[in-house]
């Protein structure tokens, strides 16, 4: 997935400092109204923790990455979490959860592993289980910073997870200008 670019010592730091004051709350609280406190949350792509420390306060969360210099990071500053090395296609874990969280990391995904993802995910959901993921909103794809990302819009969206989740609801929203982000919000069939 991605490329190299989370893989550096220098790039991953570059990252946290560039991400510092960005964070998912307000992704966070569409949750809420959909998954009960306590429940169990895997976050794909916990990247500096920013977002999984706000998920942590309601949720027993368990973080995960592909990247060895983020899993670093998400350790030394969250020494009581629990952070598995995941990548986001396979999700090789024998844990089920309640939820599955990302923020603006799928769009990482060509279709055939988003494809791949989105089944993984189903199998590792309990029953009704939840998803909430943001994307990119837009047409085509680009290769930013050495990474692939693919734009998505509410159909591609509704026919990547529609065979697998009964989908609650795709929303638009302004992460940096109005309407250049999707959230998608479903429970498992």
């Amino acid at each position: 997935m991605g490329g190299e670019y989370y893989k550096t010592k220098e790039s991953v730091e570059e990252y946290i400092r560039l991400a510092k004051d960005v964070n998912g709350k307000q992704l966070i609280e569409k949750l809420q109204h959909i998954l009960a406190p306590e429940s169990t949350l895997l976050e794909i792509g916990s990247g500096p923790g920013t977002d999984w420390k706000i998920l942590n306060r309601s949720y027993h969360v368990i973080g995960s990455d592909n990247s060895t210099g983020f899993l670093n990071h998400l350790r030394t500053e969250n020494p009581g979490g629990t952070f598995l090395e995941l990548d986001a296609i396979s999700l090789r874990t024998l844990e089920r959860f309640d939820g599955i969280y990302s923020n603006k990391v799928l769009h990482h995904l060509k279709n055939h592993e988003l494809a791949d993802s989105v089944k993984r995910q189903y199998e590792v959901l309990n029953t009704r289980g939840v998803i909430c993921h943001s994307f990119w909103k837009g047409e085509g794809s680009e290769i930013f910073k050495g990474l692939f990302v693919k734009y998505h819009t509410k159909e591609s969206l509704e026919e990547f997870f529609g065979r697998y989740f009964k989908i609650l609801s795709i929303e638009s929203y302004a992460e940096f200008e109005q309407g250049d982000s999707l959230l998608l919000l479903g429970i498992k069939n």
